[in-house]
């Protein structure tokens, strides 16, 4: 039977073969191989003036295409195209879906295009699943009962499917599935195979094909419950197995398997020499590869992206003409959005953009303005427009919309690509506006002036120095109250000229089309925001947004510090929550009303001012000093937010307070606060967690002789640190799946992981003194109080190994010390049982040491 295959990318139809799962997956080989022997053609491996910089004019020297993305390391080999399986229907109707939570949590919403209807995930059966149902009615159907956690969630423009990824086992390796909104039709799209690993990006503006990146499986992991071996560790603890690891996962002092060279160099700074490459005996690094993936199945998988020793890949728009791609790629950090020009995977631009959601932004209708949520050469991320040439390359660049003191944390565009919804994180609070969005003037050609501002060194200064930027007012005080603003103007240029870039072909008044490529030209006016209205909202947090056609009508996950997460309808200002979400009455049944929490500003001991939330226990006097919990979170970019938080909920009523404060290195604050902790700044940050405890002490809050840390991830390494570097200071300490040495950290942890922590704490061969001397098993020795660690068992961003050393050595100096392994979870724990064991297990601890 002959399939009509459509290529999504040209929207040309030819008549051809239906293909298998199989031909299918020979397709998007070959395609990758015609890539290849394309490359070859023109020369192999990238040359010098191609790896200075993605998407950066450097002359002749040919452009760099979307599988030689800059890391010193060669053309990529595309991993396979993801072969679709399929699966039987597994849905069920709300009154026959098990119920195991009263006060359950829903978010990460997606609508359907008219925008009544929303996927969205989902606890109440007691693990994050799949559901949907209407905005405003409570016939809700749960789409896939399997028991791996849902964690993301994208319907589908055309309403035909509802993309989704699912973490099989609770582990980090993850797999891209579609259903349909009725529950039919369910497959996996990729990460199918054993092992293997898919993410998911966006779907097509018809809703044809969905981009998923795939990576390599890893190397094979014995399962649970065999003897210890080579590749497992035997604690020799009460209640503690053997844990898993993947094999060749190194003893402490092992050798990283980390870098075949180091990331690409910030703007304008060169490459690090002397990079080290990983010896033979290691494993391989790992490529990742974009693909849109029909998810009908009639059309071979597209490749649009390869990058070897990726830290991360994802796509995030394409235009309505199919001729660009969006992609994020870089570890955190170094984080770049890149346009790619899916014809021949050149990549034509690239622009810095902030850590934070993965979903950056997107084309304007007619793919000549790019909309970014970036944080270039700025303190606190913003709304850019990006003036793009026919070709895809950057011609403008202006700032469209920011506030100050303030960060643009999501941006999410409507369907029609005319209007979006940013948010703003302000002080840790979220506000929300709707902006309309304009499009840039068309573009002339280029004045003398223009030429020479593009002959500055340092590009030209119209690139940033900005004016007539949408600035949006201080905060708007107590949360719900509503503000209204007019319109705004649109930014004007200053200095010498517009931004100067190479417009590929124009059209000259009346005439024909004049191929003008390499003829500079000057961008016409700026893409702006026309008007903002800000969106009264209930409640303190925004996690997410989805927009339909109509941006005055957004659905919005929020959390806050009286409620669960749950899904709002925001029509027009009005604030809906959806009759499926929890009910605030209903956030805690059974116990003590939730705490809400005020903020609190201590000092560095080198000045720099820091931040927090702290937690008073009911029923406590305000004058009396409190055993208190400092909560480290992690990271360590995460911030601390006003949101109920189940663990603090459950400390509290222990008659504990909490204090959760953001020592440097966190989000927030701006760029320079997030990068005060790198290098050396560690053993600063390291010191803000004592400088923490000694503010609520001496603001009379907090019991000196009754202070417990605890903390997960990077907050799990800062309580194994604040223990040996402060040994006098703390009576007890939680760390839940925290690093205990970087040596081991980098040997055992996923290669991708530890290129985006090599940016942050240090490359594990150029900075190995420092390593050493920033980890917690370098100073064991310093260890007095007792110590409960708790890993995931599944978890390889910080493999077990690193709890299980700490703990062993501190029972072999006398110290007391646990260990606590949560089955079938990985670095986070998302099953209900297991959240509500790791919280019990964690207040017995600290309130047995703290007031025992």
């Amino acid at each position: 039977m002959a399939a009509d295959a459509r290529n999504p990318l040209t929207d040309e139809r030819a008549t051809a073969p239906a293909q298998t799962g199989a031909g299918r997956a020979r397709a998007g080989h070959a395609r990758a191989e015609q890539a290849q022997a394309g490359r070859a053609k023109t020369g192999g491996n990238p040359t010098q003036a191609d790896r200075t910089r993605v998407g950066q004019e450097t002359g002749p020297a040919r452009a760099v295409r979307a599988t030689e993305l800059p890391d010193g390391t060669g053309t990529a080999t595309a991993q396979p195209a993801p072969e679709p399986t399929f699966l039987p229907d597994a849905a069920l109707p709300l009154d026959a879906a098990p119920r195991v939570l009263t006060a359950h949590g829903c978010w990460y919403p997606s609508v359907d295009r008219g925008g009544r209807n929303v996927a969205f995930i989902c606890d109440r059966a007691g693990v994050p699943q799949l559901w949907a149902g209407p905005v405003d009615g409570g016939a809700i159907n749960l789409l896939d009962t399997d028991p791996h956690p849902v964690t993301e969630v994208a319907w589908s423009p055309d309403g035909r499917w509802i993309a989704y990824t699912t973490a099989p086992g609770g582990g980090e390796h993850t797999r891209v599935l579609c259903v349909r909104p009725d529950g039919t039709g369910r497959r996996i799209l990729a990460g199918g195979e054993a092992g293997s690993s898919a993410h998911l990006g966006c779907w097509t503006h018809d809703g044809s094909f969905v981009a998923v990146t795939v990576a390599e499986a890893p190397s094979a992991v014995p399962p649970t419950g065999t003897e210890p071996g080579p590749g497992r560790v035997d604690l020799g603890l009460p209640g503690v197995p053997a844990t898993p690891h993947r094999e060749g996962w190194a003893a402490r002092d092992g050798h990283a398997t980390l870098l075949d060279a180091p990331p690409s160099p910030p703007h304008g700074s060169p490459a690090a020499p002397g990079s080290a490459r990983a010896s033979s005996a290691e494993p391989p690094p790992r490529t990742l590869s974009a693909y849109l993936v029909d998810p009908d199945g009639t059309a071979a998988p597209v490749l649009l992206a390869s990058e070897r020793e990726a830290a991360t890949l994802r796509v995030c728009d394409l235009s309505r003409d199919g001729r660009l791609a969006l992609l994020r790629r870089g570890p955190r950090g170094r984080r770049e959005a890149l346009v790619v020009r899916t014809r021949d995977l050149r990549v034509t631009a690239s622009l810095p953009v902030a850590d934070g959601d993965p979903w950056i932004g997107g084309f304007s209708p007619d793919g000549r303005t790019l909309w970014l949520r970036s944080d270039h050469r700025r303190e606190f991320a913003a709304l850019y427009a990006v003036r793009l040439g026919r070709r895809g390359q950057r011609l403008a660049l202006t700032v469209a919309a920011e506030r100050e003191d303030s960060g643009l944390e999501l941006l999410t565009l409507d369907r029609d690509g005319r209007g979006a919804v940013l948010a703003w994180n302000v002080r840790g609070v979220s506000e929300l506006t709707v902006a309309t969005l304009l499009p840039a003037a068309p573009a002339s050609p280029a004045s003398p002036a223009d030429l020479a501002d593009a002959a500055r060194p340092d590009g030209p200064a119209s690139a940033y120095d900005l004016a007539g930027t949408a600035r949006l007012p201080g905060p708007a005080g107590p949360v719900g109250r509503p503000r209204t603003l007019g319109a705004v103007q649109a930014p004007q240029t200053v200095g010498p000229a517009a931004t100067v870039g190479v417009l590929g072909a124009t059209r000259a008044p009346g005439g024909p089309e004049v191929d003008t490529s390499g003829v500079p030209v000057r961008a016409g006016g700026p893409a702006a925001v026309g008007s903002l209205r800000v969106v009264p909202l209930p409640h303190e947090v925004v996690t997410r947004v989805a927009v339909a056609a109509d941006p005055d009508a957004p659905v919005a996950a929020l959390s806050g510090s009286q409620r669960r997460p749950g899904v709002w309808w925001l029509p027009q200002g009005a604030a809906l929550r959806t009759p499926w979400s929890s009910r605030d009455e209903d956030v805690a049944p059974g116990a003590h009303s939730p705490v809400r929490p005020v903020p609190v500003r201590p000092v560095a001991r080198d000045g720099l001012g820091l931040g927090g939330w702290y937690y008073r226990a009911p029923g406590r006097a305000p004058g009396e000093p409190a055993p208190c919990v400092l909560h480290l979170h992690g990271g360590p970019e995460f911030q601390e937010r006003p949101v109920f938080d189940p663990l603090y909920h459950e400390v509290l009523g222990r008659g504990l307070d909490v204090f959760a404060p953001d020592v440097r290195g966190s989000s927030g604050y701006g760029r320079s606060f997030v990068d005060a902790d790198l290098g050396r700044g560690r053993f600063a940050a390291i010191d803000d967690v004592a400088d923490c405890a000694a503010h609520v002490v001496l603001a009379g809050l907090a019991d000196p002789r009754r202070l417990a840390v605890m903390g997960h991830s990077y907050g799990g390494y800062l309580v194994f640190a604040s223990l040996v570097w402060h040994p006098d200071l703390f009576r007890t300490g939680v760390a839940v799946c925290g690093m205990s040495d970087f040596a081991t950290f980098f040997a055992g942890t996923e290669p991708w992981i530890a290129r985006s922590a090599a940016h942050k704490y240090g490359h594990p061969d150029h900075d190995r003194e420092l390593l050493h001397a920033l980890s917690p098993m370098s100073r064991i020795d310093a260890l007095r109080v007792p110590v409960l660690a708790v890993h995931g068992e599944h978890d390889t961003n910080v493999p077990p190994g690193e709890s299980e050393q700490f703990v062993r050595a501190a029972r072999e100096r006398g110290v007391q010390a646990d260990m606590l392994v949560m089955r079938d979870e990985g670095h986070y724990f998302r099953r209900a049982d297991n959240r509500r064991a790791f919280r019990r297990a964690a207040a017995d601890w600290i309130q047995r040491h703290l007031t025992g």
